[in-house]
């Protein structure tokens, strides 16, 4: 039995606490949360053992005996001292995205965790939704032919972020999803944006943005656009990939699968291209939750001690890296930034 403790237990924290808590190779040892009315909650919420070590402070986590693992969900602007801490106790990490705000703080924490002989996993839940693994699996198979570009749109009526602009809250997401599914990372990105809700002196561009347009141009010459925005009631949770033989959908608000795959391509006659062989095809998708997934795999790289390559600490700060690439691009009014893979 792994005994783990859980940091934060607020609206992503408690499903870490719940999936913890139904694994059969996992004792939660102890909760930890600034507000005493959540340890509260979720004590009455899962009828916590009286065994179980409630907190408001998690500098008491030294005190648990025979602690193993730290899953962390606070907010962003603590990971790093948090992880730094917890590696440095000699606790495996399961970190909530991102891994922090900032690439060097990522590579820091992800040499102490290899100096210290830990893991240190960042919780990408897209990455282990079946949906994403089977599209992975299409797309390198060559089944789409020639890659031509993706799109994605991730839009809602909120939620706001006051910490962050709706670039850090949205993109991870889906650019992890198209690093997945390509086998790559970008090598040259541009973002804009426009700030409505909470600008700076009425300035359209200065402040937290709640629009974001995306553009990721990868090694082979693939090029990701993505659209992001909290102010917008229209909720989409689209990412598609367009080949020479057709486009593979992750759509998150279909009712029926969340993957279909679209067959087409163009047959020339002349000096008219016709569309032929087009069929839609609605694909079938093991059970699973993808949160349960990421548990599993913290717990199974703990015991096997094999670092969890698909969602690593080192493929957390590639993400980091990404967006605070795109980050220096907003604020330059959209200039092209060019980034050097890890």
């Amino acid at each position: 039995m792994i005994k783990i403790a859980v940091v934060g237990v607020g609206r992503w924290g408690v499903h870490l606490l719940r999936n913890f808590l139904a694994h059969p190779q996992v004792s939660v040892a102890a909760v930890v949360d600034p507000h005493s009315e959540r340890l509260t909650a979720v004590k009455q919420q899962f009828h916590l053992d009286e065994n179980i070590f409630l907190t408001t402070q998690w500098q008491a986590l030294h005190e648990v005996p025979d602690l193993a693992a730290v899953a962390i969900a606070t907010p962003a602007t603590t990971h790093y001292h948090l992880i730094k801490d917890v590696l440095q106790q000699g606790y495996h990490v399961l970190a909530e995205k991102p891994l922090t705000l900032n690439p060097k703080e990522c590579e820091e924490l992800c040499y102490l965790a290899e100096l210290q002989q830990l893991i240190l996993m960042v919780d990408h839940t897209y990455l282990f939704h079946p949906a994403v693994e089977a599209g992975q699996r299409i797309v390198q198979a060559g089944k789409l032919g020639e890659l031509r570009y993706g799109y994605a749109s991730r839009t809602h009526l909120g939620p706001v972020r006051q910490d962050v602009d709706a670039l850090w809250d949205l993109a991870i997401h889906d650019i992890a999803i198209f690093n997945n599914w390509l086998g790559q990372v970008p090598v040259k990105v541009q973002a804009t944006g426009t700030v409505w809700l909470q600008n700076q002196e009425h300035s359209p561009t200065s402040g937290l943005a709640d629009l974001v347009w995306v553009t990721l141009t990868y090694p082979s010459n693939f090029q990701a656009y993505i659209h992001l925005c909290w102010l917008n009631p229209d909720k989409q949770r689209r990412l598609a990939v367009v080949g020479s033989l057709g486009s593979l959908i992750f759509d998150e608000m279909s009712t029926a699968s969340p993957l279909t795959l679209l067959h087409g391509e163009f047959e020339r006659q002349e000096n008219h291209f016709l569309p032929v062989n087009q069929s839609r095809e609605v694909l079938e998708l093991k059970p699973g939750e993808p949160l349960q997934q990421v548990c599993d795999r913290f717990i199974q790289s703990i015991i096997q001690n094999q670092p969890p390559v698909m969602s690593s600490g080192w493929v957390g700060t590639e993400l980091v890296k990404i967006l605070a690439a795109l980050t220096t691009s907003l604020n330059q009014g959209g200039q092209p930034i060019f980034l050097k893979n890890i």
